[in-house]
Formats: structure tokens, sequence, C-alpha cells
């Protein structure tokens, strides 16, 4: 008897149409598979879609609020079903970057220096002195996010206006360099992958956009800077308590000469519990270079399914 598999996708933030992309192909690759599978576009009746759907197991293929920052996962806790990528703690903390942030720096990986503040009173003062970086707290995909030069007057006076990025906003020192990203899954960091956007800077379009990055992989670095990437992306996985599939993001600063150790060339940026999988994402590709298809990336997703999760 095949098994029936519920694919969470689409939802209510920001990223909705990312995660029906998302949503879209993993339940492709998991009918290839052999499983059977519903897709279900998650509304605030999730409990009737779910209790309709009555699935074996739940693959959450969300992004975003109500998606990855520990409110669904507790739906599907009560649910009772196993489900996919990490648990309602996990998830919560790896959302708020802040909090995730102290947390890793006490475990000794090197994090942005920064702060939450209001965000109005960014919108009207330099909070920091530039250059520096204003985004939301909780939300991922680069949505939200203003890089503030150092031969900048004023903040972005449109801050003020952003509503969706939330009262308190998250202000980091801007650290110049390369983007790596490590993806860990099943208990080993898979590669060290360099993002080359064409825009400058890794936004939202860069992420999505048809030609709005390359990617280099593997990166062309030093075994030492991979090795500490990959360690630094598993010990962050490990300490946030993930589960499944999970993204580091990195800055690697190879432009300052005055920094010597290497520890402090590198500078974790966040962990992603609901990496994209659409065709242009960074997890399948790196699973791909590891010999992994898309097909069976899903299957292990889905094999490694539980309840209750962590």
């Amino acid at each position: 008897m095949k098994q029936r598999v519920a694919v969470l996708k689409g939802g209510m933030s920001s990223e909705r149409e990312v995660s029906l992309v998302s949503g879209a192909a993993c339940a492709d690759a998991l009918r290839r598979e052999g499983y059977e599978v519903v897709e279900i576009d998650v509304g605030h009746n999730l409990w009737e879609q779910l209790h309709a759907a009555d699935p074996d197991v739940i693959f959450n293929a969300l992004h975003g609020e109500w998606g990855e920052d520990g409110r669904v996962q507790g739906v599907l806790d009560l649910f009772g079903a196993p489900y996919t990528h990490s648990g309602v703690m996990s998830s919560a903390l790896a959302m708020d970057k802040h909090r995730s942030k102290a947390v890793l720096r006490d475990v000794g990986i090197t994090v942005p220096a920064g702060t939450l503040a209001s965000r109005m009173a960014v919108s009207e003062a330099h909070p920091m002195e530039p250059p520096y970086v204003v985004k939301p707290n909780a939300q991922g995909s680069s949505v939200g996010v203003y890089i503030v030069n150092d031969n900048s007057d004023n903040p972005p006076s449109e801050i003020a206006n952003n509503t969706s990025m939330g009262d308190l906003v998250l202000v980091e020192e801007f650290i110049p360099g390369r983007e790596l990203t490590v993806t860990v899954m099943d208990g080993k960091a898979l590669a060290v992958t360099e993002i080359l956007p064409t825009s400058g800077w890794y936004d939202y379009e860069a992420k999505y956009a048809d030609g709005g990055s390359s990617h280099a992989i593997p990166a062309k670095i030093s075994q030492d800077v991979e090795d500490l990437c990959k360690t630094w992306a598993l010990l962050a996985h490990e300490t946030l308590g993930c589960q499944g599939v999970t993204r580091s993001d990195f800055r690697f600063n190879d432009i300052n000469d005055d920094l010597i150790d290497i520890v402090n060339k590198i500078v974790m940026l966040e962990l992603n519990t609901q990496p994209g999988m659409t065709p242009t994402s960074l997890v399948p590709e790196q699973a791909q270079y590891v010999g992994i298809s898309f097909g069976q990336l899903c299957r292990w997703i889905v094999e490694d399914a539980t309840w209750p999760r962590l």
C-alpha cells in the first residue's frame, strides 16, 4: 500500500509564491518516487485540510511566517502524523535571528554584531555607524532587507512604511566578502557553494529570479575555509536542535588583509530550517553534487519524518 504524503505549500507569508513552487516540485518528485501525494495550499483552516487529506506523512514545504517559525509545527504536533524538517522549538529559535545568533555565539560561531531596534527609530537616525544592514528579525528569503552604505547621510526613509518588517527590526554590521552556503543532511555537511549574485548582493530577486545569481560548487576556497564552514553548519544545526535538512549561510571576508585568523574571516549569517526547493535552490544542487538526485532527496526527507518532532 502506498504511503500518502501531504505536501504543505503556499501559506500566508510574504514567501507564498516561492513556497508554491517548492511544494509543487517536491510533490512531483515524490509521485515519481512512488508515493501517493496530496498537495495542500495551506490556509487558516489547516486543521480541516489535514483531516480531509488523512496523510501518513506530512511534508512541510512552507517558507516564512506560519511555515518555519514553529507555529505550523505546533499544529502538526497536535495532528499527530510524522512530519518533516525541524520541530516547534528549533524552528522558532532559528527563525528568530537575534536570539539564534546569541546561542550560536555561545558555542564559538562568529556572527555579526547587531541589535534589535524600533523600525520607526531606525528610519529616523543611524542606529549604528554605517555600513550596516536592516532586516526583519523573523523572515527568510531576504525579504525587506536594506543595506545602508558608509556614505549614507540617513537611513532609507521607506523603512518607516514597510510594516511587513514588523515593529522591531534587526540591525547588524555589514559583513563584506563572498557569500557561501552549506547544506546539512543526515548528520553531514554536504558541500560549500559560493553564490555569485548579478545584482551585487543576494537579495530576493537574486535567490529566485532566472539569472539572478550563479552558483560555484564546489566554492573556490581553501580547505581550511571549507572545513570551518562545514563544521559550523553542522554545529549550528545540532546546537539549535534542528532535524531534517537545513542550510546555513556565511560571509567569507577575504577583502580585509588585517584579518589573519580564519575564524574572524568567516561570519555565519543565519540558518534556514525550511530551505528552498525550487529549480534554482541551493539544497537540491548540493545534494546533486554529492550524488543524491532530487527524487532521492525528497524521499530521504519523507523517510526522516517523525512524530513528535523536537
